[in-house]
């Protein structure tokens, strides 16, 4: 009885070798544009600070109506 050890397999590889080949070109690819436009993000930091205030008060202030209150 012969048995085909690569029976199932197809000739190009597992699909989970090119999903843990395509998270490491992200990851690549996330450490380059991270350091590469360090300076443009942490440069607009204070404004995203500014900004998540009044976005804060709309979006967290949203159950204060008039019958809540009764």
């Amino acid at each position: 009885m012969e048995h085909d050890e690569h029976a199932g397999h197809g000739a190009s590889g597992s699909p989970r070798r090119y999903n843990w080949i395509f998270v490491g070109f992200l990851a690549i690819a996330a450490f380059f544009l991270f350091t590469e436009h360090r300076a443009h993000l942490l440069g607009a930091l204070p404004f995203l600070l500014l900004l998540a205030c009044p976005l804060m008060h709309l979006f967290m202030h949203h159950g204060h109506d008039e019958r809540s209150e009764k």
